[in-house]
């Protein structure tokens, strides 16, 4: 009998809803940083524990992977 994993990938269709505003493309995928705080990026991830759904967005500085600054919420939303 082989283990399962309790986890759960979470697929969201991403036709449903308003359609975003989409940002210009000033890194053209360049994702390498010369000096700190140069470049930074960020996203929204959602987290769940138990029953619980925690939506994490952290500030990454492109230079070194450090995350600068990071705001978790219990619902989404574009602050």
């Amino acid at each position: 009998m082989g283990l399962k994993s309790k986890i759960r990938k979470v697929r969201y269709p991403s036709d449903e809803g308003e359609v975003g505003k989409i940002a210009p493309n000033i890194l053209a995928r360049n994702f390498v940083a010369e000096a700190p705080n140069r470049k930074l990026a960020t996203d929204v991830i959602r987290i769940d524990i138990g029953s619980v759904k925690l939506y994490l967005s952290p500030i990454l500085d492109m230079f070194n992977g450090e995350i600068l600054s990071y705001n978790i919420w219990e619902k989404p939303h574009l602050e």
